[in-house]
């Protein structure tokens, strides 16, 4: 698969979910699907990242859920999913010796995933009439089917 593809992708998928990406890309330098090796990333195989960044993850995964939750499109959030958009995308841009371009496609997937995913997400909520939950469980299934594809196919 193209890096462009797998660059971009991991970042609209934290547009989706802000820790997904990441912690399967922490996965896949774990188990060797990407060389980190020197790099300042280096750490995110290092044998408890995988696990802490699980933890994480699937607390975002939970709060998601909760009323109070603020949008993701409100700066705070927004710019948590461009950052780890970014961070997903460098991973990837190490691993193929473009680190720059793989910031860039990183932090450019995760606007489109930010935007889109909220236009889709609620779209999707007033065509089921106004049932936020099971729209939110189909959101979290793409974000981590999406990142297994990308970075495990």
């Amino acid at each position: 698969m193209s890096f462009v593809l797998v660059a971009f992708g991991l970042g609209f998928v934290s547009g989706l979910r802000t820790l997904t990406a990441l912690t399967i890309t922490s996965w896949a330098v774990r188990y060797g699907r990407i060389s980190l090796t020197g790099s300042w990333l280096a750490f995110l195989g290092y044998a408890a990242t995988p696990w802490i960044m699980s933890l994480a993850a699937l607390g975002e995964l939970v709060n998601d859920k909760l009323p109070k939750t603020p949008s993701r499109k409100v700066p705070p959030q927004f710019a948590a999913r461009i950052l780890f958009g970014s961070v997903s995308g460098a991973a990837i841009g190490i691993a193929n010796g473009m680190i720059l371009f793989g910031i860039v496609l990183g932090a450019l997937g995760a606007v489109a995933g930010t935007l889109i995913g909220a236009w889709a997400r609620a779209a999707l909520v007033k065509a089921t009439g106004g049932k936020d939950l099971p729209i939110a469980l189909l959101e979290d299934a793409t974000a981590i089917c999406l990142s297994l594809l990308l970075l495990f196919r």
